[in-house]
């Protein structure tokens, strides 16, 4: 796969070992069809970020490939927090307490503990999700005393109109001082500068699947 080519020379460029970045192959609006040659050839993270969509097309693929891994990267809805612990591995947008305490209890209630990032809005966009960056600190810390949450790492999406660099440099000081290891940024146009920046998951549709299908 060239993705996979592209990753491990942007890992060895920064020093690093590939194995260390995970690819996600982001799958909004695509099917079966174009999925499970994906599948055939070795992927096995998946992304998706709308609830409704990931349930029409992931159970019966995950029944068919057990092995499969399944990241949330959408924005995520208090009263979808059951539906998100029992299909997703991760979650990647963690962003207020009422979703951290809920996801909490649904994840005691069945018993199952997944890997959860919490969004930071590095370019405080208004009409953007996420935590600002000058309350990360304190949330990252309610997350983990108030609601007993094991954080894994930080997840952004950069301004549009921005360099990305400045913002993933950002989250990677944000994510050092509070002692995270996981850093989830970096798509098909910007994943080399997050993988510099130390990405540990970079979050990839187009580059894999090509443009995307217009959403109904």
């Amino acid at each position: 796969m060239i993705v996979r080519s592209a990753i491990a020379k942007a890992a060895q460029h920064a020093g690093r070992d590939p194995a260390t970045v995970t690819l996600v192959a982001i799958t909004k609006t695509f099917g079966e069809a174009e999925i499970v040659p994906v599948i055939a050839a070795g992927q096995r993270a998946f992304g998706e970020n709308r609830m409704q969509e990931a349930q029409g097309k992931w159970p019966s693929l995950r029944a068919r490939y057990p092995d499969l891994e399944l990241h949330f990267v959408g924005p995520l809805q208090s009263n979808k927090a059951r539906d998100a612990v029992a299909l997703f591995d991760a979650i990647h947008t963690v962003d207020r307490p009422k979703i951290a305490g809920t996801l909490a209890e649904e994840m005691a209630r069945a018993g199952k503990k997944l890997t959860l990032f919490i969004e930071v809005n590095t370019g405080a966009e208004p009409q953007k999700a996420g935590v600002l960056p000058e309350a990360a600190d304190a949330f990252i810390a309610e997350c983990r005393e108030r609601y007993g949450l094991s954080i894994a790492g930080l997840m952004c999406i950069p301004p549009l109109d921005e360099a990305p660099a400045p913002h993933f440099a950002l989250l990677q000081k944000i994510a050092r001082r509070n002692g995270l290891a996981a850093l989830s940024m970096g798509m098909s146009a910007d994943f080399e500068s997050a993988i510099a920046f130390g990405a540990t998951h970079v979050r990839i549709g187009s580059a894999i699947f090509g443009a995307r299908q217009p959403t109904p």
